[in-house]
């Protein structure tokens, strides 16, 4: 076999290649992150037959990425290390060196040791698509909630009454059609009932009629709101935001299922579970073949319970340690509360729980855990969801 070890970097990265009986077959050197650069890497395994070639990478953040893809397009064996092997390897040298040639050699000498190896795989970068998308998608929800609550101290200045108005509160399509063309009450006071009628009633899909266009108009008229310029940009700017993020929100979410469908997963067979939540199950869990317990799973998603002792005290109940990752205990509560209502196994489990004095949150936690178990045999063992 031949080892080659690549060390990643953000702009240029270093390659060697080592025989398996740790003879170094083509030296360090450099190539370029870049398309000439990733040609060059695969131009050097040409003596070589590639079926014989074990490349192993670092897990750095998103440098080794494009590299990764490009070298499972090309049919390649691809290993992504983790950094803490190759940090135990560096400590066992005698001198205490640290360049981007000797990591190499570093890489390579892991890979050597590796007893088996799980090979980076077109599902797994679909994986890491899913994990990326629904990162992107928490963190576009968080700011849109962020603009919301925003718009709506603006709306308290210039139109206080206007979100008791409507039964489902400032933020739906029809208000904010409303609010970009007239954003305060005195703006909305001054349409013609007219206008003000087709547009609520076009805009709220014929729900508001002409009797609730006069009574807002009414309304308007003896509002104490502001009527400022100031405000007024920043209502309709803070709108056009929303509906911007409203519009990718739902891009990242088609895409998402998309992959989902492709995939297939055994995990869509969890009664509850949907393609987005499903979907960032996936991306965060990855290869479930790092996990070789489901406890550690559990642990990964911060579900685990936390440990208290001290002296010949040990707490007997304990809060979830909420440690590992956030988006994936998000989706894994989020999924355990869609299973309960459609599972009597789990509703069963969760109505046990809720006995013994538990809070909802704490009841759900357990179902949640039951649920990264059930996630885990199913996706070892290729099975679909049976707990009967």
């Amino acid at each position: 076999m031949i080892y080659v070890g690549i060390d990643v970097a953000k702009l240029n990265h270093f390659a060697s290649l080592v025989s398996s009986d740790g003879e170094v077959l083509v030296g360090p050197f450099q190539f370029s992150n870049d398309g000439d650069g990733f040609h060059y890497l695969v131009s050097a395994f040409e003596p070589f037959d590639d079926e014989e070639i074990i490349i192993g990478l670092e897990s750095t953040a998103h440098y080794a990425d494009n590299l990764i893809r490009f070298l499972v397009a090309e049919g390649y064996h691809v290993c992504v290390i983790n950094p803490l092997s190759t940090s135990s390897m560096r400590k066992n040298m005698i001198r205490k060196t640290k360049t981007d040639k000797i990591d190499t050699y570093i890489i390579a000498q892991t890979l050597m040791m590796q007893k088996s190896f799980r090979f980076v795989t077109f599902d797994d970068l679909d994986r890491i698509n899913l994990k990326a998308l629904g990162r992107f998608r928490q963190k576009s929800i968080k700011q849109r909630t962020r603009l919301k609550i925003q718009l709506t101290s603006y709306v308290d200045q210039t139109f206080p009454e206007l979100q008791y108005f409507f039964r489902s509160g400032l933020h739906q399509k029809s208000v904010y059609a409303l609010l970009k063309e007239a954003p305060t009450a005195e703006s909305i006071a001054s349409m013609h009932l007219t206008h003000l009628a087709s547009l609520l009633l076009k805009t709220s899909h014929g729900h508001f009629k002409k009797q609730q266009a006069a009574e807002l108009r009414v309304l308007a008229r003896k509002s104490v709101g502001q009527s400022d310029q100031a405000l007024s940009i920043q209502v309709t700017s803070l709108i056009a935001q929303i509906e911007l993020l409203d519009e990718q929100i739902a891009r990242i979410e088609s895409e998402m299922t998309d992959i989902m469908r492709f995939n297939d997963s055994v995990i869509m067979t969890i009664p509850g579970i949907g393609y987005l939540n499903g979907g960032m199950i996936l991306g965060e869990i990855g290869n479930i073949h790092r996990f070789s317990a489901p406890n550690k799973l559990l642990a990964f998603a911060g579900l685990d319970p936390s440990v208290y002792q001290s002296g010949n005290f040990n707490a007997r109940r304990t809060r979830m340690s909420k440690r590992g990752s956030r988006v994936l205990r998000y989706a894994l509560m989020n999924a355990a509360h869609n299973v309960v209502k459609n599972n009597a196994t789990f509703k069963a489990y969760y109505d046990k729980k809720m006995a013994e004095g538990r809070t909802h949150y704490n009841a759900l936690g357990h179902c949640a855990g039951k649920l990264v178990r059930v996630i885990w045999k199913m996706m070892t063992d290729e099975v679909e969801f049976n707990l009967d």
